[in-house]
């Protein structure tokens, strides 16, 4: 027999939470989908639960740069914006 929750409580929730609509590459969002029913949870709540294990891990530190970056001068000011064109041109034409 399904567990039933109070009415009292699922007002709670329907009052205090905040819908929101987030968008997860198909094999996250299954991933998730058969780690809640492995757990008898909610994907609701595993939701919940890994954004609130991700933000009280703190910030986290951003991948710095190989030393070498900025090391040298190619000579143009357009390189950043010709990036498509230089890296897929062919070096032997």
């Amino acid at each position: 027999e399904p567990r039933t929750l109070p009415m009292t409580y699922i007002c709670c929730i329907l009052y205090v939470m905040e819908r929101t609509t987030v968008f997860l590459p198909p094999e996250l969002a299954e991933q998730a989908k058969r780690h809640a029913a492995r757990h008898g949870r909610s994907f609701a709540a595993v939701i919940r639960e890994a954004l609130t294990s991700y933000l009280a891990d703190g910030p986290r530190a951003t991948p710095s740069l190989p030393r070498i970056a900025g090391q040298f001068a190619s000579g143009t000011s357009d390189t950043s914006e010709r990036g498509d064109e230089l890296l897929w041109k062919d070096p032997h034409a």
